[in-house]
């Protein structure tokens, strides 16, 4: 191109430009259909070459201006009216490639995601992928999950919300924060529970008030998974227990996992303990919630009364009702352990809603 010079970079993305700047003005026409896919094309392997639109778009101003059309029936608004087709398609491909690109580079990383909390995928190629992200899956790792009243994905203001917090405090210390299943999710080293701390309450005040559960650091790819179902599994405990703590630490809540592993077992000692109370007036819920607001209040009867909206003498009551039915007393310390593992047992597993 005569003129103002423009580098040869960029020039192989101007191809044909001057010519079409040219004819196009001459007439005043518009641009044809596949002129303007010859720019949009250009654009998008402008774009796929990682060259910036600014300096892109600079060389076409310069081209226009080295190239600038003459003749008797060439007018300004004419050549302008050309060029600034011409760079409105262009752009048009650029902008459509990179959105192509974001889209490869979300379903990227969404998989790299998947086989992560799954444990799926080869080991090795897992943790050459984790690298990517900024994770060295030979160290240890654990896991925060935090739920609220909604569903989140990767575009929800929350995530943007708690990621700005963290950066801005901790800066880039190999997290990795995402969604998983309407969660947020949190992965940082397993060294730095401060992280994570913070990361549960920034979650807490970003979801509204939502409960966040965090797993036991564990080593390797496979210690993620193990993390991430740990915490999984305590959000799942608390439903299941009405536990309205904040923020639950899976290292605080092994008894229960411990007190399932033998389902049968469990289910025998909850039968056998409280199967009596179906035969009071009104079934076992009352009976048992009764067990529940006792147990929970520290064995203090008025506070369990105050928590049921009780007096102490109705509360006392069906205390007396319970012992009557079951043959155990609540009060009696020998009888007190064997009926709490079986509240615990009934909660987790649904009884008397269900019945096994």
């Amino acid at each position: 191109m005569a003129g103002l010079h423009v580098s040869e970079d960029y020039g192989k993305y101007l191809d044909g430009y001057a010519e079409l700047l040219g004819d196009a003005s001459a007439t005043g026409r518009r641009l044809t259909r596949e002129e303007l896919d010859s720019r949009r094309t250009l654009g998008e392997k402008a774009a796929e070459a990682g060259l910036g639109l600014r300096a892109l778009v600079a060389a076409h101003m310069a081209a226009t201006r080295a190239n600038w059309p003459t003749g008797s029936g060439v007018s300004v608004d004419s050549v302008l009216a050309a060029a600034a087709q011409a760079m409105d398609a262009f752009a048009e491909g650029y902008e459509r490639a990179q959105r192509h690109a974001v889209r490869q580079e979300e379903a990227a990383r969404r998989e790299f995601i998947d086989d992560l909390l799954y444990g799926r995928s080869d080991l090795g190629r897992l943790a050459q992928r984790a690298e990517r992200y900024g994770l060295r899956l030979s160290y240890e790792h654990a896991v925060a999950v935090a739920r609220g009243t909604t569903a989140y994905d990767e575009g929800d203001p929350a995530l943007r919300e708690v990621e700005r917090a963290l950066i801005s405090r901790f800066g880039d210390r190999s997290v990795l924060l995402t969604t998983k299943d309407g969660r947020l999710v949190c992965i940082a080293p397993g060294d730095q529970d401060e992280v994570l701390a913070y990361f549960a309450k920034q979650a807490f005040a970003a979801t509204g008030g939502g409960q966040v559960a965090i797993g036991r650091p564990q080593p390797g790819a496979g210690g993620v998974v193990h993390s991430y179902e740990e915490a999984l599994n305590a959000l799942d405990l608390a439903e299941r227990l009405e536990l309205d703590e904040p923020v639950l630490r899976a290292a605080d809540l092994l008894v229960y996992p411990v007190l399932t592993r033998d389902r049968q077992a469990m289910a025998d000692l909850v039968h056998s303990a409280l199967g009596p109370l179906r035969q009071a007036r009104g079934g076992a819920q009352p009976l048992l919630d009764t067990l529940t607001a006792y147990f929970d209040s520290g064995c203090v009867s008025a506070e369990a009364a105050r928590r049921l909206s009780l007096s102490v003498r109705a509360f006392t009551y069906r205390l007396e009702r319970i012992h009557k039915l079951t043959g155990a007393d609540p009060s009696d310390p020998v009888h007190r352990y064997t009926l709490q593992t079986a509240v615990i047992g009934a909660r987790l597993l649904d009884w008397p809603a269900k019945s096994f």
